[in-house]
C-alpha cells in the first residue's frame, strides 16, 4: 500500500515580514481556525476548505474573455453581475458574480481566469515543499528572523506544524508559532521543542463575553498561556484592541494583570488596533454584510498603554 503524503493546507506565504514576530521573518499562513472574530483582516483563514475568491478590480470584463468562466462552471454559480467603469477607456466593463448558494468550490473558473480575478484560497502543501519554500529566504533571516508559522490556528494542523518546523531547526532557524491558544494542552507540548516564541492572542478576560464575541470560552486558552509561562516558554501577547468589545479599562486592567502574572515569559505586549482593512476581503469569499466599527484613536491607544504600563509591563502599540 502506497504511504500516505503528510501535507497542510496554506492560504497564503509572506516574505519580508516584519509584524510577526523578532527581526525579518517569512510567515506561512494555514488554513482553517475553531474562533470567528468578527474583526478578522484574514477571513480566508477561517474555513478549512480551499474557497474561490473573487477581485473585482482584476477582472477585465467578460466581452475581453469571451465569457470563459461563466462557460466553465459545471454548476452555472458564476453568473453576469454589476457593470465596472474602465479607468483607462472610461467604458463600462461587464463584471460576473458568483452564486455562493451553488458554488462548491471547484476551481474550474479559476483555471480559465487568466487575470487571476478569480482564484482558489487555499493549497496544499508536503512538508518538503513549505520547507523549501521557506528556506529560499534565509538569507533574510540574519539579523535575528526567522520563520513563522500563522494561521487561522496553525495547531490545528499539528502533525504538518511539527514535521515543518522540526526541519527548520535543524536548518538553524528561528521559530515563532502564531496562535489563539485555543488547542488542547497536548498539542501545544507537540510544538514546544522547536519553537523560539509563541506570539499569543488574549481577546477579552470574561469568558461569556469572548463566548458571544468569537464563538469560543477563554479559560483554555489563558491556561495554556499559564502553562507555557510554567514550562519556561516565551510570549509576545497580543491583544487585537476592538471598540465595544475589550477596550474598556476593567478588561485592560485585569488583561494587564494576567500578563504580570506571566512573569519573565512575557517578552512584550502588542496592542494591536482594530482596523477595517480586512472589509474588503469578507467580499472576496461571501456575499454576507460585515459589520464595521470605529477604529480606536491613537488618544485612546496611548491610554490603554499607558494603563497597562503601569503595572511593569513592556508595551508597544501596532
Amino acid at each position: 500500500m502506497e504511504e500516505k503524503v503528510l501535507t497542510g493546507r496554506i492560504y497564503d506565504i509572506q516574505g519580508f515580514s516584519v509584524q510577526d514576530g523578532p527581526g525579518i521573518r517569512t510567515t506561512a499562513f494555514l488554513k482553517g481556525c475553531p474562533l470567528r472574530c468578527p474583526w478578522c483582516h484574514s477571513p480566508e483563514s477561517q474555513a478549512f476548505y480551499p474557497q474561490l475568491s473573487w477581485i473585482n478590480m482584476r477582472c477585465l470584463g467578460t466581452e475581453a474573455c469571451d465569457s470563459r468562466c461563466i462557460k466553465a462552471c459545471p454548476k452555472g454559480a458564476i453568473e453576469l453581475g454589476d457593470t465596472r467603469l474602465d479607468a483607462k477607456t472610461m467604458t463600462d466593463l461587464q463584471m460576473v458574480h458568483v452564486n455562493r448558494d451553488i458554488c462548491d468550490n471547484c476551481g474550474k473558473c479559476a483555471e480559465v481566469c487568466h487575470p487571476h480575478a478569480l482564484y482558489i484560497c487555499g493549497e496544499d502543501y508536503t512538508v518538503d515543499q513549505l520547507v523549501e519554500r521557506l528556506l529560499q529566504d534565509r538569507k533574510f533571516f540574519k539579523m535575528g528572523g526567522g520563520v513563522t508559522i500563522s494561521g487561522g490556528e496553525c495547531l490545528c494542523q499539528v502533525e504538518f506544524v511539527v514535521e515543518v518546523i522540526k526541519r527548520l531547526k535543524e536548518e538553524g532557524i528561528n521559530i515563532a508559532i502564531d496562535t489563539t491558544g485555543f488547542a488542547p494542552w497536548e498539542t501545544v507540548q507537540k510544538v514546544l521543542p522547536y519553537t523560539d516564541l509563541f506570539l499569543y492572542d488574549l481577546k477579552h478576560m470574561d469568558s461569556e463575553k469572548h463566548k458571544q464575541m468569537v464563538g469560543v470560552p477563554n479559560e483554555l486558552i489563558l491556561e495554556n498561556a499559564k502553562k507555557l509561562a510554567e514550562v519556561g516558554a516565551k510570549m509576545q501577547i497580543r491583544i487585537p484592541v476592538i471598540p465595544m468589545f475589550n477596550n474598556d479599562e476593567e478588561n485592560i486592567r485585569k488583561t494587564a494583570e494576567f500578563c504580570k502574572g506571566l512573569g519573565d515569559a512575557v517578552t512584550v505586549i502588542q496592542l494591536l488596533p482594530y482596523h477595517n482593512l480586512g472589509v474588503t476581503k469578507y467580499l472576496r469569499i461571501s456575499d454576507k454584510p460585515v459589520a464595521e466599527a470605529t477604529p480606536p484613536s491613537d488618544k485612546q491607544m496611548q491610554r490603554l498603554k499607558s494603563i497597562m504600563e503601569e503595572y511593569g509591563l513592556p508595551v508597544t502599540i501596532h
